[in-house]
């Protein structure tokens, strides 16, 4: 049997080489406004903040999803990131006014004088997907902790994975303690994992 951490770390390797292949700012916005625009209208959101993320690298933008969200009245959060082999969290973000600054990681995060959240919604980034609810991650384990934490507390955030239709494989390695996503959304679709597609 192969060693699913060899085959996750191989297929990081090409999802990057696909990730990284979409350089072209305006294409960016163009896919970060399309996503934003399939959330807003196609995936039914619970009530509760809706947590993304502060794009790394050629990570689809969510922010322009999280600004539309804050002007429809909605809380938004950003995630903190603490020791390796801890779950996330998050801290209220309300758009570029926020107090931030750089976490364990160079990301930008929420400053320490902005209260934290619980997350309904987490809108979850990755290096690969495929069309059963897995994802490629970077391998720290942040997200599927945070998920497996809230589901075991009875508190189920909505797990939606948000990137490029071209990071899409036939099929991501997974192991028992990788958290599936309830939906996938891409510039082409809306997926909703067990269920049906829209496009």
């Amino acid at each position: 049997m192969s060693d699913p951490g060899e085959a996750k770390a191989a297929a990081r390797l090409r999802a990057r080489v696909l990730r990284d292949a979409i350089t072209d700012p305006e294409t960016c916005s163009r896919l970060a406004r399309a996503v934003r625009d399939r959330v807003a209208a196609e995936v039914p959101l619970p009530d509760g903040p809706v947590a993304g993320y502060w794009p790394l690298g050629s990570e689809l933008d969510v922010r322009p999803l999280l600004l539309h969200l804050v002007e429809g009245g909605r809380t938004a959060a950003l995630p903190v990131s603490g020791p390796r082999g801890t779950p996330l969290r998050f801290r209220a973000w309300q758009g570029p006014d926020t107090p931030m600054h750089d976490g364990r990681y160079g990301i930008r995060e929420p400053a320490e004088c902005v209260p934290e959240v619980v997350p309904a919604v987490l809108l979850v980034p990755f290096l690969a997907f495929d069309r059963s609810g897995h994802r490629l991650g970077y391998g720290a384990g942040y997200y599927d902790r945070t998920l497996a934490g809230l589901r075991a507390a009875g508190r189920p955030a909505l797990a939606v994975g948000v990137g490029f239709a071209a990071q899409e494989v036939g099929q991501v390695p997974h192991g028992p303690h990788d958290e599936p996503l309830d939906w996938i959304v891409t510039e082409r679709e809306a997926l909703r994992i067990g269920g049906t597609t829209t496009d």
